[in-house]
């Protein structure tokens, strides 16, 4: 059974068009044969693009969301001719004109590429430097990115006559075009070698284990993602590299709830404390903290802190943390303790609970 295309594309059900068509143009920059050398990536391209072929279009994916993939029964899609233009920029270029970045002329640049990341609430709150160690397209170190094996020549591709370029009309499911792309003979170099390099098989690029630093921003929420500019898979000789996006998850803390900048915990008073009144330490990020409890503390109090919650991520000061109070009620009373608590039981009266205006009914009540 095929997957459902709204998970093949990383979507929710309620998307735009606008929406399919970014998830397009950035899993077709990971998964193309052009840039992807997985033994699985073709395979994968393909349902990318039907996932796409459906939900671009307003009649199918109307039938689709209504009987799912029962509704595409009959249907003919044009998977091999996405595969059909070999290039990734041509392929966007065609499908979404040429204003697409990634179908410029001149050097491919890298794809982006992805990774995860966990970081601690302290770590969100005040920065850090994250060290990974990624598997990533690079340019080859033997060859320098030119694919050919150091000490052997390099000649102009007979094809394309050094342009890296040929042009021809192609007939596809989107009407008859001119297509420009790279030359299969060289890949777009304009040369060929006389003989490939031994590490990279002439590719000029291969994968390798890179250590990347990335940098945290404070205030950063769980499954935001970090942009390394230039930190991604590398392009053809002369394009500029992709990006890395890092993409975080915030390891929950057992001291605190996150509510948008706002920080929540709680503490436990006693019967006693919370009648007598009290001081208590309360955790914060920076540490413990001292907090006053006056005499008569009701439970379900929230004490707030200003400053103490989590920054904003675009500046503008911090979150406040708000402490909620539970008072605990004995459960088990020594004959002694039972009997103080008969004999409060028999002197007191409404005036021992005054002062809570949300009480006064209930007080009264209790009491008439």
């Amino acid at each position: 059974m095929p997957r459902d295309y709204y998970e093949v594309l990383e979507l929710e059900r309620d998307c735009s068009e606008a929406d399919v068509k970014r998830a397009f143009r950035r899993l077709a920059r990971e998964l193309h044969p052009d840039v992807n050398d997985a033994p699985d990536a073709e395979e994968r391209f393909k349902e990318v693009a039907q996932a796409y072929e459906v939900l671009s279009d307003g009649e199918t994916r109307a039938r689709y969301d209504r009987f799912g993939h029962d509704g595409m029964a009959g249907q003919q899609f044009h998977t091999e001719q996405f595969m059909d233009f070999g290039n990734l920029g041509d392929l966007l270029g065609s499908l979404f004109g040429r204003g697409d970045p990634f179908a410029s002329r001149g050097p491919a640049a890298g794809p982006d590429a992805q990774t995860e990341a966990e970081i601690t609430l302290e770590e969100a709150a005040l920065g850090a430097k994250l060290e990974l160690d990624l598997d990533l397209v690079s340019t080859c170190d033997r060859c320098e990115g030119s694919g050919a094996e150091p000490g052997t020549a390099v000649s102009t591709c007979p094809t394309c006559g050094g342009a890296g370029e040929v042009r021809q009309v192609v007939n596809s499911v989107f009407g008859q075009m001119m297509r420009a792309g790279p030359c299969d003979t060289c890949r777009g170099r304009g040369q060929v070698v006389e003989k490939p390099c031994h590490d990279c098989r002439g590719r000029g690029r291969r994968a390798i284990k890179r250590h990347v630093t990335v940098a945290v921003p404070v205030g950063v929420d769980d499954g935001q993602a970090v942009r390394v500019s230039g930190a991604g898979h590398a392009g053809e000789p002369g394009g500029r590299p992709g990006d890395l996006y890092v993409r975080l998850s915030v390891k929950r803390d057992p001291r605190f709830a996150r509510e948008g900048d706002d920080l929540v915990t709680s503490v436990e008073l006693t019967l006693a404390q919370a009648v007598l009144g009290t001081t208590l330490t309360v955790p914060t990020l920076e540490g413990e903290a001292s907090l006053e409890f006056g005499p008569g503390t009701q439970p379900g109090e929230v004490r707030t802190l200003r400053g103490k919650g989590m920054p904003a991520l675009r500046g503008g000061g911090r979150g406040a943390l708000r402490v909620l109070v539970n008072v605990l009620v004995p459960r088990h009373l020594t004959k002694d303790q039972k009997d103080l608590m008969e004999r409060f039981r028999d002197s007191e009266n409404e005036r021992t609970y005054r002062g809570d205006g949300r009480l006064g009914d209930a007080i009264r009540r209790a009491f008439s």
